[in-house]
């Protein structure tokens, strides 16, 4: 079978190596601040004019595609929330097959996912997977604001232990919120998935981070995942001003770590000398503001365990919600 001809993305070294040129452009209805609308526009930036964007439902849809309207400035298609790995499948195939026919005679275009929590890895989990495991020449990105927020921030499989949400409301039998911690989103497809050869974690607070992760996953010939934090003014209740100081605070309290995974191998970013408490990070987000000091406690042993191994599997001191201490 001929060669598919695809694309090879350059590194940046720096914010001004950064490409100038907007393909998130203005006109969307985002909240100030908006974390997610900040990594659409750095991914967007990362992958460049020849690109197809598929965007399941989810707050960057329902945000930004108001009245027939758009802010992309690339080809972009929206999907439903369990569907965006099928889609991106179909679409990374139609082009093989129009490229090997001579009916068209560009490179692949990067073709990307862009996803929150639910059409990731909890409704759009089996889709994803799908295109994981049949080998798929595009990329997955997970930006994740740790809810459903389109239809009012609720828990997702990835909203912390302890966080306040419309369906973990705080109260006299369940006074710490969500009981849960959340789902390792990386380690699913790393250990599942054989096909796949990168796999990375990135911040909006890192923004040359984020940009080449993206284009190193661009870059692969084949299946690619990134999971990105998205702070969300809207779900965690604080100032909009301060998306990329909370962003900032995840990784130095080590709520979030950046790292890659590439053909077996981690390697890590950020990693801050020592680590804050973890406590600084939930003080300044009202999701958080009904933790006590044992609540605060066992977020603190969840994290200091994980820490010790950032991205591989740790056990970690959590019991299941119907276990006995």
């Amino acid at each position: 079978m001929a060669q598919i001809p695809t694309q090879q993305l350059e590194m940046v070294k720096n914010v001004r190596g950064i490409d100038q040129k907007e393909y998130y452009v203005p006109g969307h209805r985002t909240c100030a601040g908006c974390g997610p609308a900040l990594c659409y526009k750095l991914v967007a930036k990362a992958a460049g004019a020849d690109s197809i964007f598929l965007g399941p439902t989810g707050c960057m849809y329902v945000a930004n595609c108001s009245y027939m309207c758009t802010p992309f400035a690339m080809p972009w298609t929206h999907c439903q929330i369990t569907n965006g790995g099928a889609v991106a499948s179909g679409i990374e195939a139609a082009y093989n097959v129009l490229i090997r026919k001579g009916k068209y005679k560009g490179k692949l275009p990067s073709i990307v996912v862009m996803a929150g929590d639910g059409g990731a890895i909890d409704i759009g989990l089996q889709a994803m997977s799908a295109m994981m495991y049949r080998g798929h020449d595009a990329l997955f990105v997970m930006y994740d604001n740790e809810s459903y927020a389109n239809t009012g921030i609720q828990t997702s499989p990835m909203t912390p232990y302890g966080g306040k949400t419309t369906f973990t409301p705080p109260g006299k039998m369940v006074p710490e919120g969500k009981k849960l911690f959340p789902k390792d989103a990386p380690q699913l497809v790393i250990g599942g998935h054989p096909a796949v050869h990168y796999v990375a974690t990135a911040s909006v607070g890192y923004p040359v981070d984020l940009i080449n992760k993206v284009r190193k996953g661009l870059n692969y010939q084949g299946p690619s995942f990134i999971h990105i934090h998205c702070p969300c003014p809207k779900g965690w209740l604080y100032d909009c001003k301060d998306t990329v100081k909370v962003a900032k605070q995840a990784v130095e309290t080590g709520m979030w770590t950046n790292y890659e995974w590439e053909r077996g191998e981690y390697t890590y970013q950020h990693i801050p000398k020592e680590y804050k408490p973890v406590k600084e990070y939930l003080k300044n987000q009202e999701r958080f503001n009904h933790l006590n000091e044992e609540h605060i406690a066992k977020m603190q042993a969840f994290i200091t365990a994980k820490v010790k191994a950032p991205g591989k599997p740790v056990e970690v001191p959590v019991l299941g919600p119907r276990e006995q201490a």
